[in-house]
């Protein structure tokens, strides 16, 4: 853009030098001189506007070269031209073509009214030299020829993007295939083992461990969350990611583990964004996971308010875990923060003072997806 800025201003400082030097060479009324060299220069460096404002342009440079051409300046209209390059270049044909015709129409009875004394024949012999059509027509196609030259260039651009994404969806299915075929067998297996586990413990009257509940329950789980990963690698929306309505599921599932999770909701719900929506679930997803994997907590408490501006969430647990214990964050911990920060929320995730560990969230309701 600056180089265009830098290239623009050249040209047009070098029109207007060259016509004031054709002005300077000629012999014009005194008193009307410096008023005609104006006009000249304005004429020039008018051009240095023609990408941003050529229709403008193309009417200035044409008034100045009527007003210089009436003062007795024999000058051609160089600047016009460049104005009805740049006009068409932009697209504006039809503004360019009206323009030339009152060009062509008015140039005469600029000349005729000018202080030089010519005869009627010299008047049109005069306005064809100052304005003359070929270079008029020259001047309006090599501004379409270079504005379909663009285009042409425009349209390739859109069409290597378009193949970009064409091939960016087909390496998602890819993906999408190489999950399938990786993960879903190992998970069926776990599924299914986990299944015959339970069945047999039935079978001989004996009592199913949690753990092995846990186990089945996780496998169903992850079942269902790969193929909703697939079907959204696949575009396919039959299968809705999970979201706040889904967090009842997610504490009945911590307690299968031994967990004494508690879920407490407050407000009313009104109009959840579903980027908010899914965000909040996948927040109290991985802070319950986090518990059962790290905190070493009997209890857990999970709480969720509905604001007028923004939804709060605040996930407890009675872990290990103490103020002054160093701690990294995890990838689970810099995920929720990575998908509250995207929602323009706030999270605190720290060991509470009174031992145990807390996150609290709040995503903002305003944000639509």
């Amino acid at each position: 853009m600056r180089r265009a800025w830098i290239g623009d201003w050249l040209i047009a400082v070098g029109v207007a030098a060259s016509l004031l030097v054709a002005g300077l060479s000629g012999q014009h009324p005194t008193s009307l001189a410096p008023l005609g060299y104006v006009l000249l220069v304005a004429s020039g460096l008018a051009l240095a506007a023609r990408r941003r404002a050529p229709v403008i342009v193309l009417g200035a440079t044409g008034l100045c070269a009527l007003g210089y051409q009436a003062i007795g300046f024999d000058v051609p209209v160089v600047a016009y031209l460049f104005a009805v390059y740049g006009a068409v270049r932009a697209g504006h044909r039809i503004a360019a073509v009206v323009g030339s015709v009152l060009m062509l129409a008015a140039v005469p009875l600029a000349i005729l009214v000018s202080p030089h004394d010519f005869a009627v024949g010299e008047v049109f012999t005069q306005s064809r030299d100052v304005l003359q059509l070929a270079w008029l027509i020259a001047a309006g196609a090599a501004g379409e020829a270079l504005r379909q030259a663009e285009r042409r260039a425009d349209e390739a651009e859109r069409t290597r993007e378009e193949t970009a994404l064409r091939r960016a969806n087909e390496e998602r299915l890819h993906i999408a295939r190489e999950l399938h075929d990786s993960l879903t067998h190992q998970i069926s297996v776990i599924k299914v083992q986990a299944e015959v586990a339970v069945h047999l413990a039935r079978k001989r009257g004996e009592q199913v461990p949690d753990s092995v509940l846990a186990i089945r329950e996780a496998g169903r789980e992850a079942a269902r969350e790969l193929r909703a990963t697939l079907e959204a690698l696949r575009d396919d929306d039959k299968n809705p990611p999970h979201g706040l309505d889904d967090v009842p599921e997610l504490v009945d599932r911590a307690r299968m583990t031994g967990l004494d999770a508690t879920l407490t909701i407050e407000g009313d719900r009104n109009d959840v964004p579903a980027t908010v929506d899914r965000t909040a679930y996948r927040i109290v997803q991985e802070s319950l996971t986090n518990i059962a994997r790290h905190a070493a907590a009997a209890t857990a408490s999970v709480r969720i308010g509905y604001g007028p501006a923004a939804l709060v969430i605040r996930v407890d647990d009675d872990g290990t875990a103490t103020p002054d214990t160093a701690s990294t964050p995890g990838v689970g911990l810099l995920g929720m923060r990575e998908r509250v920060t995207a929602l323009g929320g706030r999270l605190q995730a720290a060991p509470r003072s009174e031992g145990g560990f807390t996150v609290h969230v709040e995503l903002p309701l305003d944000h639509r997806s």
